[in-house]
């Protein structure tokens, strides 16, 4: 089974078993938590993508931890000014592993 979901405003191709880290989830760390499926399929090729079928399909997830992204620098600079600042940010995520994919 595959499946493409919506979370955080990105979309990621997913199967069973898979470890994801996605934006931060609002829930307890343990707790399983339904996704937005764009799309789904089995292997066998029958596919759950047409307007009925997709929103009968679930992704269900268990959240493992939250954590924080690596650091990313932000720097700018106004040339012949003396205007530089620098600043960093760290991006709240949660860990997620996917446990089971229905077509419904």
């Amino acid at each position: 089974m595959y499946a493409i979901i919506e979370t955080g405003g990105k979309q990621y191709w997913v199967k069973p078993g898979q470890d994801l880290q996605v934006e931060k989830l609002e829930a307890e760390v343990g707790a399983n938590v339904e996704l937005k499926v764009l799309w789904a399929a089995s292997e066998e090729g029958t596919s759950a993508d047409t307007k009925a079928d997709h929103k009968n399909a679930k992704v269900t997830a268990q959240v493992v931890k939250h954590l924080r992204g690596p650091k990313i620098l932000v720097f700018k600079r106004r040339p012949k000014k003396g205007y530089e600042r620098t600043r960093g940010h760290r991006q709240d995520l949660t860990q997620i592993k996917i446990t089971d994919i229905t077509l419904g």
